[in-house]
């Protein structure tokens, strides 16, 4: 074990990349449970890493190849569910199909392909460079300011859509309108964490803040909270066991999950000793 490595600059640049991404995709994942569309997180980042290997085939350096993918998925989902809320429904499973299918294909069969694909599926954290981090921030001022504006329309959308139509409206424009902010944090995390830590992080901390925060604010602070605390831990312990990082975040907020569902068993079932007694 080696401690020192917590310290060493080296590896400044990526623990502040990736902690960007550790507050704002909780907060974009507390919405998107709020939709009932968690799995547009996986079927996006799924898409985004096929959008950045296709990139090689072009003069598009992978960012901009995600993020060009990510957007397509988008306007796929749209068109295919016609503006209706899709609730998991096909589309998400379909493009999910479709980046992977693309992906293994690229990997396959393009040399370069198969270390960058395996760099997009695991995570390059730790050999990112200035552009990420520039990136991440600048993708962290723009999704936050914008949610901030939406996030009114969002909820009244969804909780009193009628009334919201009422007033002019558009549910389709402004669930359109988010779920590019998504595409876009979830395109621009898959190049430095990878596919699955930035699903990882979109999903479990809100689903853990869910059960326990008393009302929608209280639900965003938790959810940022949990995801930056597991975030910090897996960067540590990632350095000093030198293992991989995405593998760590991902039995990290796995664990907590496991913890979480443990102790609310145990109290429930002290509640029921309880009770009987």
């Amino acid at each position: 074990m080696n401690f020192d490595l917590v310290f060493d600059p080296l590896f400044l640049r990526p623990f502040l990349t990736g902690l960007v991404f550790a507050v704002l995709l909780p907060l974009l994942g507390c919405y998107l449970r709020l939709r009932e569309e968690w799995l547009a997180a996986l079927a996006l980042a799924q898409m985004a890493a096929a959008g950045a290997l296709l990139s090689l085939l072009t003069p598009l350096p992978l960012m901009a190849g995600g993020l060009a993918a990510a957007f397509a998925a988008v306007l796929l989902k749209n068109a295919f569910e016609g503006g209706r809320r899709g609730r998991q429904g096909a589309a998400y499973a379909l493009l999910l199909l479709l980046g992977w299918g693309l992906s293994i294909l690229l990997v396959s069969n393009l040399p370069l392909a198969e270390r960058i694909g395996h760099a997009l599926f695991d995570g390059q954290l730790y050999f990112t460079e200035l552009a990420h981090l520039v990136a991440a921030l600048v993708c962290a001022v723009v999704v936050l300011g914008l949610l901030v504006r939406l996030s009114p329309q969002l909820l009244q959308a969804h909780f009193f859509e009628d009334f919201f139509r009422s007033r002019g409206g558009s549910p389709r424009r402004i669930g359109l309108m988010f779920d590019f902010l998504v595409a876009a944090a979830l395109a621009l995390a898959t190049m430095s964490l990878g596919v699955m830590s930035a699903f990882a992080l979109i999903f479990v901390p809100p689903w853990l803040a869910w059960r326990h925060a008393r009302s929608w604010r209280s639900s965003l602070v938790l959810a940022a909270g949990i995801g930056v605390a597991a975030y910090v831990l897996s960067f540590v312990l990632a350095l000093v066991l030198d293992q991989p990082f995405g593998p760590l975040l991902a039995l990290v907020l796995v664990g907590l999950g496991l913890v979480e569902a443990l102790v609310e068993a145990i109290w429930q079932r002290l509640h029921e000793i309880v009770g009987t007694s």
